[in-house]
């Protein structure tokens, strides 16, 4: 059965613990470790039929060698790096590119949610955007005082388990809707 919701998921300290990882001379992220529940979620989500779209900053080699590392790969639908794009969350060109290249239109944004740690670029991006916000407070590395009202994220989730429930919630009452 074809799920209503897709995902747009950031990596750093949202499927990554960024203070696990270990970069090269040049800042390219060779290992780090997954969030604890952040990959068997990921895969789980994966598993269920839900579309997940990589929507991260950084560096494009780095994405590919935690992925690869972990398994995680081949659940991504599309990957959208800022390096790739010329941009940066907040920027609606992130989202737009996500959009595309998964050949959504403007009437599937109420399909798609923005999971991520970042206030100022996950939450603001998605908000300024149109599509649902996630907000996973996992790390403490960043604060998550709204500045704007938009940094505010619809949800939030405690640890990546928590992830696959509210999926699941909102793909049935996307459901209902249709009904």
């Amino acid at each position: 059965m074809e799920k209503n919701i897709i995902i747009f998921t950031d990596i750093g300290d949202t499927i990554i613990d960024e203070g696990t990882e270990e970069r090269d001379r040049t800042g390219v992220v060779q290992r780090a470790q997954c969030i604890p529940g952040a990959r068997e979620t990921t895969l789980k989500l994966h598993d269920a039929g839900y579309p997940i779209v990589m929507v991260a900053d950084g560096l494009t080699k780095s994405f590919h060698n935690l992925m690869d590392l972990h398994g995680l790969s081949p659940v991504f639908a599309a990957w959208v790096i800022s390096e790739e794009v010329g941009e940066d969350k907040p920027s609606a060109k992130m989202f737009e590119t996500a959009m595309q290249a998964m050949h959504l239109t403007d009437a599937d944004k109420k399909r798609i949610i923005m999971v991520g740690n970042n206030v100022k670029r996950d939450m603001r991006g998605a908000n300024r955007f149109g599509i649902r916000s996630v907000l996973l407070d996992w790390s403490k590395r960043r604060p998550f005082d709204a500045e704007l009202p938009e940094d505010r994220p619809d949800y939030v989730i405690h640890n990546p388990s928590e992830l696959f429930d509210l999926v699941e919630r909102l793909n049935a009452e996307l459901e209902a809707e249709k009904a």
